[in-house]
């Protein structure tokens, strides 16, 4: 084979792999998005206007201790396993994850995704969230 052939193949194999990959994410090639990421605008528009929704801080517990969006409930990420977490029994009820960067909410939506829940948003850091916190 050439070396002509040759990147030829690789720039191939390459679009194919990321024209396939943008599919998946985009969720039409069946693949079911597992999440959706929202500003903090959209989350506190949620919080404001969608009943119920559950917003999940998934720091731990020092971290939750230290300020968190008033009404949200504390399931640190490193808990969520295999088992559906006792405070979130119904998987069809609308979730909203945050943690402090934005890393482990990303993991807790879709470990929350894998366990059968269908409605999860991810806020991602709570640095972005400007509604004010308590304690």
């Amino acid at each position: 084979m050439s070396n002509i052939s040759f990147v030829i193949l690789v720039i191939a194999v390459f679009v194919a792999y990321t024209v396939v990959k943008n599919l998946r994410l985009s969720g039409k090639l069946g693949g079911k998005i597992p999440y959706k990421r929202i500003s903090a605008k959209e989350a506190w528009d949620m919080m404001q206007n969608q009943e119920p929704l559950t917003v999940v801080d998934v720091r731990t517990k020092g971290e939750w201790a230290n300020g968190h969006i008033k009404g949200a409930i504390n399931i640190p990420v490193e808990t969520i396993g295999s088992v559906k977490p006792k405070k979130l029994n119904d998987a069809d009820m609308p979730i909203m994850v945050y943690c402090q960067s934005g890393a482990r909410s990303s993991q807790a939506a879709r470990r929350l995704s894998a366990l059968g829940y269908t409605q999860i948003y991810d806020l991602g850091g709570i640095h972005r969230w400007t509604y004010g916190t308590v304690r």
